[in-house]
């Protein structure tokens, strides 16, 4: 993005960048639509066998999340990007019956929780590594998601970096979120297949998602149907 706008920057030793003091050029310049945002509703094609479109995203984001759609692929979903991705991107996730798989989520760790998720719903265990960073966000995204699955049903082993997630028969609960906008939205998925679900303080998703309840009762809507 930098460089789009004729600044000039150096990667330097240690994940350093070194920015120079080149100046900035005005142009028009499109936002992306929020991969990580929409990451919740690709899950929710994939934890209820439907399908949906995202429109405006295409496989070359300069957003790392949009590698979730990938996650989903190799757990047994159909991913299915626009032919006609310079004019008009969107892709298309269709859900089918999900495997269990072992991944390093270090490159696309927002999106952990909505992968931890779908695990609940798979055949056989995940295995998420190469997280210990996300301990220190919200809340610590490891100890305390790990906690709250359990209390779904699932069986979990947490680890330094990551988690083991076993699915099992999932039961009625009364979510924590921590004020954690990502754990309400994540967990909240999985109304969509279980029922007796509460998430505690709701309004927490305000942070990054205003109009996130709004949505995604359409898309439980849909799914319902």
């Amino acid at each position: 993005i930098i460089e789009s706008f004729g600044g000039t920057c150096e990667a330097r030793e240690n994940n350093l960048w070194h920015i120079l003091p080149t100046g900035y050029a005005a142009r028009d310049f499109e936002v992306e639509p929020d991969a990580s945002a929409a990451s919740y509703f690709a899950a929710a094609a994939a934890i209820t066998g439907g399908t949906v479109t995202l429109d405006g995203l295409c496989h070359t984001s300069i957003q790392g999340d949009i590698n979730f759609c990938e996650v989903l692929e190799q757990m047994g979903c159909v991913v299915t990007w626009s032919s006609d991705a310079s004019s008009n991107p969107s892709v298309t996730i269709e859900g089918r019956p999900l495997q269990g798989i072992d991944i390093d989520m270090n490159a696309i760790s927002d999106t952990v929780m909505t992968l931890a998720v779908v695990a609940l719903f798979a055949k056989g265990p995940t295995i998420i590594r190469n997280v210990e960073h996300i301990r220190d966000k919200e809340t610590d995204r490891i100890r305390d998601l790990a906690c709250e699955l359990r209390r779904l049903g699932a069986g979990v082993q947490e680890h330094p970096d990551g988690l083991t997630i076993h699915p099992a028969p999932l039961q009625p609960a009364r979510i924590e979120t921590y004020d954690d906008h990502r754990m309400a939205m994540s967990l909240s998925l999985v109304g969509l297949r279980s029922e007796g679900l509460c998430i505690t303080n709701p309004a927490c998703v305000g942070k990054t998602f205003p109009s996130y309840w709004t949505v995604f009762e359409n898309i439980a809507k849909h799914s319902r149907n």
